[in-house]
């Protein structure tokens, strides 16, 4: 999964055709003081998250005090034999409260405990406890150390700290694809000032009223910055309130310093929430707990300038969406893993959460801030709109540890600029706090954004923040409900990419644009009736098939309309611009003092650019189905010399880490769909190359058929991108983590090799589980190969392309390095299906060839 190198899998190239079908698998969509200490620097948050061994939170359906749980929690494992369990016990401000979960430590037979635990009727679920890393670390002073020297290719067992670390891509924003000479604004000494907040200031809006809780690693007591700090809490197992790494100050201090370095909301009750050690290391049930408390202390707005990617640990999730419920507005930063895309971080990509992106001053996306889309819709959906808006984040000036001022950047500085601008927007319209909530807050940012031109929404959602535009526009909100985006636009780019950058036609797999609702009328709502798609007869709106798929019930706050687009058959040869709209009517319950539901009508503009249907040739469908959403344990790295990073945690797609290939298929004239579902659920007579790359997921034999049957009747062909798969390096390259004092073992290699042996053998093909590196050149270019397999076994008929490399299995155990020639490393075979003749497929295999040598070097 995750990295893109130009020759990280062996490609073997298979022209083969389609019937056949799943009886359990619907193939229908579901549906400042200059002389004090100046520092700049580029702050990362790096995540990562690994369970912690025999420890498990038991999440209940209500809250109960400490001795009930613990009666439940021994009544459900009573009868367990042979179990041996503990209550792990928290010593923190909400010990004395109510609570929801426990965390249990199960000894022996944990399988039978845990499933005898989730038989309970008051529990809700049993989800292992996770032990949570988000680092900060800076660009230039990173404390990250493992035992390995610089340049040593033999050190492969690593004692690591679970830490992440940031990524290196080339840019990849058109904003930043050109460099042109221009006057470069100056850094504002105030951020502040940037956004016009002293605007509000003059008309005594200060964040008077508003408690604002932050969520990092603590504060200094007295420091001079401050004058409303009204609680520090510390939720760790060390027994210190202050902040020994300094990011809490600073944040603290975007949001709410009143000296030197201003921060936006400077009469605002903060309230401290010391989540991180000084070893920066947090776990899930101390997030619980702190996020128990904030709701016990009706806290107004929370900012989390820290997050990862694990979007599936659900008590954290749950808990979030419990947050917000409680009308707890929470800002949280989008993540820097950019400039690659689907890199969003948890829980900023969440519906309910107000998610921030990064720029600088001379509103330019900032390099470091992850785009999106979101990730937890794959395979089968596509991925929602994130960040939310996008603000300062680079050299932006904030408090430090002992007084005065310092500069960072990332998007952990971006969110608590909003954070801080939330504060003061809520106490500038507190005169109308009914009407104000996560939702209306979000519709109001977003709906006063200023766009910015040539970039994707990908990259900064609905735009810049604009705090006075936000002030008119929460002002007079009246509640309502709305859509992000507010329309689907098909032919608008840059903005609407990836959707912009091909054409519909008839035959084409449905676009699918996975639209956010927000309701803003109240935590709760449902969509009447169901959607409506109103085509517009002059604007040829009746050659589109529109579908949807939507949340049954909009909680909190937000749901998701799914709208599925298509051509008609009867469009025929039309080639022109297709519109209409869509309406759906979205109802909540009333409030208080209200007899009647609240209604609100909304409508999505759609307008499409149809072309006659592409030959059969020029269309490449690409495996999404076979990928992995997220990895479910520790997946490594495609290129084993990422020492320093060797998780991979994002999950492939077309359209985020594999967008150079996309972009590089468009521009030769290819036509790519993507297909979310199994073999059995696509016409392969429609495509001309069936896409798989590091394909993770097992082949059903169904599909196996099928393919088989598509490749030899239909003449499919099928193009294969692998990784690596050794069993012994996989052992090999186990990492100790210190913070759990655990050894991690990878579950699997770089792809699914077994499985795609299986799938390949119908035609004599099989990888190898050997693992080669090196330099070599193709067709006059230089090509670097990353811990890739070769080609095991191959027809005798086929053609295979060699080159020499570094046996890098026997390196990773051995400690050697071995040079072996004649590596087959690319494959290309020709099966003779009905009506191909010898000199066509000639023709055809010289094509392929060269084709496939320009889509190696273009990756």
């Amino acid at each position: 999964m995750g990295d893109v190198r130009a020759t990280l899998w062996i490609m073997s190239l298979v022209l083969l055709t389609s019937t056949g079908g799943f009886d359990d698998y619907s193939c229908t969509p579901e549906t400042p003081t200059l002389n004090s200490s100046y520092l700049t620097s580029d702050i990362m948050v790096e995540f990562t998250s690994t369970s912690v061994d025999k420890e498990y939170i038991v999440s209940f359906k209500g809250y109960y005090s400490g001795t009930a749980r613990q009666r439940y929690i021994t009544s459900a494992l009573r009868n367990v034999k042979e179990v041996s369990w503990r209550l792990v016990s928290r010593s923190n401000p909400a010990t004395d409260y109510p609570s929801d979960f426990s965390l249990v430590q199960i000894g022996n037979n944990a399988e039978n405990g845990v499933a005898a635990l989730e038989r309970h009727r008051l529990v809700k679920h049993v989800t292992p406890q996770r032990k949570v890393t988000r680092t900060l670390v800076s660009r230039e002073h990173r404390p990250f150390q493992v035992p390995c020297k610089e340049g040593d290719r033999h050190c492969w067992t690593l004692n690591w700290k679970s830490r992440r670390m940031a990524r290196q891509q080339e840019p990849v924003s058109d904003a930043e694809s050109f460099s042109f000479r221009k006057l470069m604004k100056a850094v504002p000494l105030q951020v502040t000032s940037a956004l016009q907040a002293d605007v509000l200031w003059e008309m005594g809006f200060s964040g008077k009223g508003v408690t604002v809780a932050i969520f990092d690693t603590g504060l200094p007591k007295s420091h001079r910055h401050f004058k409303k700090v009204k609680e520090r809490t510390n939720w760790t197992e060390e027994k210190t309130l202050d902040d020994g790494l300094g990011h809490g100050t600073f944040v603290a201090g975007v949001i709410a310093s009143d000296q030197e370095c201003l921060g936006f909301a400077p009469d605002a009750q903060l309230h401290i929430f010391r989540v991180f050690t000084n070893n920066q290391v947090s776990y899930t049930s101390w997030f619980l707990d702190a996020f128990n408390y904030a709701i016990l202390k009706k806290i107004n707005v929370l900012n989390l300038s820290i997050g990862g990617p694990d979007f599936m640990d659900q008590p954290f999730v749950d808990k979030v969406w419990e947050l917000t419920a409680n009308k707890v507005i929470m800002i949280s930063a989008i993540g820097n893993d950019g400039p690659l895309y689907g890199t969003l971080n948890n829980p900023a990509d969440q519906m309910d959460v107000i998610g921030v992106g990064g720029i600088n001053y001379d509103d330019q996306i900032a390099r470091f801030s992850s785009r999106g889309m979101t990730t937890w819709e794959l395979p089968s959906g596509y991925g929602r709109v994130k960040p939310d808006i996008v603000t300062y984040g680079a050299a932006v000036r904030g408090s430090s540890l002992k007084g005065g001022c310092r500069s960072l950047s990332g998007t952990s500085v971006a969110s608590p600029v909003v954070a801080g601008a939330v504060a003061l927007l809520y106490s500038a319209v507190s005169h109308r706090s009914d009407v104000v909530n996560p939702a209306s807050m979000k519709q109001s940012l977003m709906a006063s954004a200023q766009r910015l031109p040539g970039v994707n929404m990908f990259e900064q959602g609905h735009g810049k923040l604009d705090l006075l535009r936000a002030y008119h526009v929460l002002n007079t909100y009246k509640p309502q409900a709305s859509l992000s985006p507010s329309y689907i636009d098909l032919t608008e780019c840059p903005y609407m990419w990836p959707f912009c950058s091909q054409p519909l036609y008839v035959g084409s797999m449905p676009a699918l644009v996975n639209v956010t609702i927000l309701n803003g009328m109240g935590v709760r709502g449902h969509i009447d009736d169901k959607p409506q798609w109103h085509p517009y007869r002059p604007q040829n709106g009746h050659h589109l098939d529109v579908a949807f798929s939507y949340s049954s019930t909009l909680w909190p706050w937000s749901g998701y309309l799914a709208v599925y687009i298509a051509v008609a058959k009867s469009a025929g040869n039309f080639e022109g611009i297709a519109q209409g709209h869509v309406s759906l009517v979205v109802v909540s319950p009333p409030q208080s003092g209200e007899e009647e539901q609240r209604v609100s009508v909304v409508k999505l503009p759609i307008r499409v650019k149809i072309i006659p249907t592409p030959p059969r040739s020029k269309r490449i469908l690409w495996d999404q189905y076979h990928n992995l959403r997220y990895p479910p344990g520790y997946f490594p790295r495609d290129n084993l010399r990422m020492k320093n990073d060797p998780l991979d945690w994002n999950a492939d797609h077309i359209h985020t880490n594999f967008r150079d290939m996309y972009l590089h298929l468009r521009s030769k004239g290819y036509y790519i769909e993507v297909l979310g579902a199994p073999y059995t659920c696509f016409d392969a007579s429609q495509y001309g190359t069936l896409l798989l790359v590091d394909s993770e997921e097992e082949f059903f034999s169904e599909e196996m058929s099928k393919l088989k049957r598509d490749v030899n009747e239909l003449g499919l062909s099928v193009l294969v991108f692998s990784d690596w798969y050794n069993v012994q390096v996989m052992q090999k390259i186990k990492f100790y983590d210190e913070n759990t004092r655990q050894w991690w073992m990878p579950d699997t290699g770089g792809s699914n090799i077994p499985a795609l042996n299986a799938l390949l053998s119908q035609w004599s093909i099989a990888f190898s589980d050997q693992v080669f590196e090196g330099e070599f050149s193709l067709a006059e270019h230089a090509i670097y190969y990353a811990s890739g397999t070769s080609i095991a076994r191959f027809p005798r008929d086929g053609l295979i392309v060699t080159k020499t490399l570094h046996d890098q299995d026997y390196e990773v155990l051995h400690g050697a390095i071995k040079d072996v020639k004649d590596i087959p490393i690319l494959g290309l075979y020709q099966t003779l299906g009905a009506g191909i003749s010898y000199n066509d497929l000639n023709k055809y295999r010289r094509f392929l060839v060269l084709n496939l040598f320009i889509l190696l070097l273009s990756l």
